[in-house]
């Protein structure tokens, strides 16, 4: 899979679908950890569902629920986009 296929999760508009690939936070292990606790794994399929006013925060589908990161968070999460 060539690198520049890969796009943070925080730069997806809504509506847009990507399949995780990789969790990745630098100096943080603790929210790399958590991301992954909230099914943010690789190979799961997310779906940007909304995002605030002010761009921050921003609500995914994943899996059959819904959780809301900061873009912080988000740019944590590297995927590559789904085809509609």
């Amino acid at each position: 899979m060539p690198e520049s296929a890969l796009c943070a999760l925080a730069d997806l508009v809504p509506g847009a679908r990507a399949t995780v690939v990789e969790v990745v936070a630098d100096g943080a292990p603790d929210t790399a950890r958590r991301l992954g606790a909230l099914g943010f794994a690789p190979g799961t399929v997310v779906e940007v569902v909304r995002r605030a006013p002010l761009r921050d925060p921003v609500v995914y589908r994943v899996k059959d629920y819904e959780v809301c990161l900061r873009r912080a968070q988000a740019a944590c999460v590297f995927t590559t986009e789904v085809e509609l």
